[in-house]
């Protein structure tokens, strides 16, 4: 007994001390033209203070195409937000308020926690009025896609913790107190699945975002086709899987290496290209020059993607 009283305890208190560290974001959208008139567009989300000096992490959907970004505190303190930079491809964005001394919540480590942990999901639920609200779950699963989004909502921390509309942007806490995600998102149709991008993952991008307002990411310049039953015979193409060129930019690190419209890249960096995430997922983790492997006309080829672009490489027939 003694034991649920510590955890029961234990978890009130990291409740009380990361809440005063979590905001309210109210946006304003103007929606409409001057034509017909203008329409103020309300929004409301959450987001968590990391920087005594008002540094304060959301998600990118709270604050998109927002005129005005107010913050109220948990105090009751308000502040005009300012938007200091967004990373839409991970739904990340920070917000700016002025002053210093702010409660803080220091982020962990999601690299380490476990399915199981018991964690805290706390933010602005639906808009209510009185305060926050926190619900309780465990890590249900890690590294889970979102089932209907892109490759950029890869790598997700998966949790029964109630997430409600109102929720974005807010922590994910562990039972150090230290956030481990970025609630995101629920499944509507779905009893407690809800997501939180690991804090591992913003981690990498706050310098960038905080220096430059973006992050910046590896670039080979095309756009791609998924090849699959569906669209094999309607790209004439009799591979299994891979990724077709579609569009190119001549000016990019794939057209000097060779790569061309029609072609089918079905691997990259030595692993296999079976979808468009496997792809982008390739070129995310490039740290060098790297080698491709693709078909073109029937015949497999290798070149070689630059990493920083220098000279033009020879593409290589491995056989016909």
């Amino acid at each position: 007994m003694n034991n649920i009283e510590e955890l029961n305890n234990n978890t009130v208190e990291i409740a009380e001390k990361a809440s005063r560290a979590v905001v309210s974001i109210n946006s304003t959208i103007y929606s409409g033209n001057f034509g017909y008139g203008i329409t103020p567009v309300k929004g409301a989300g959450s987001g968590f203070i990391i920087s005594h000096d008002g540094y304060i992490l959301t998600n990118n959907h709270v604050i998109e195409g927002a005129e005005t970004v107010d913050v109220v505190l948990n105090d009751g303190r308000k502040f005009k937000g300012e938007i200091a930079g967004t990373d839409p491809q991970t739904d990340v964005a920070l917000v700016k308020i002025p002053g210093d001394d702010f409660p803080v919540i220091e982020l962990g480590d999601s690299e380490k926690i476990r399915v199981g942990s018991i964690v805290l999901a706390i933010g602005n639920a639906l808009g209510l009025p009185g305060g926050h609200t926190v619900s309780m779950g465990v890590i249900s699963a890690k590294n889970r896609p979102m089932p209907w989004a892109d490759f950029i909502f890869e790598g997700l921390l998966q949790t029964d913790a109630a997430i409600n509309p109102g929720n974005s942007g807010g922590p994910l806490v562990d039972l150090t107190g230290k956030a481990v995600g970025i609630n995101t998102a629920m499944i509507a149709q779905a009893n407690g699945i809800g997501f939180s991008i690991p804090v591992n993952t913003i981690k990498k991008e706050l310098n960038d975002i905080i220096n430059t307002g973006k992050v910046k990411r590896n670039y080979i310049g095309i756009s791609g086709i998924e090849i699959n039953e569906s669209s094999q015979g309607r790209y004439g193409v009799k591979l299994e899987n891979g990724v077709m060129v579609a569009r190119i930019d001549r000016y990019s690190p794939a057209y000097d290496a060779g790569l061309r419209p029609g072609d089918v890249i079905t691997e990259f960096a030595g692993k296999p290209v079976k979808s468009m995430r496997d792809l982008i997922k390739g070129v995310a983790e490039m740290k060098g020059n790297t080698d491709v492997i693709f078909i073109r006309g029937g015949s497999k080829y290798r070149t070689t993607i630059e990493y920083k672009k220098e000279t033009k490489k020879r593409i290589e027939i491995l056989d016909a």
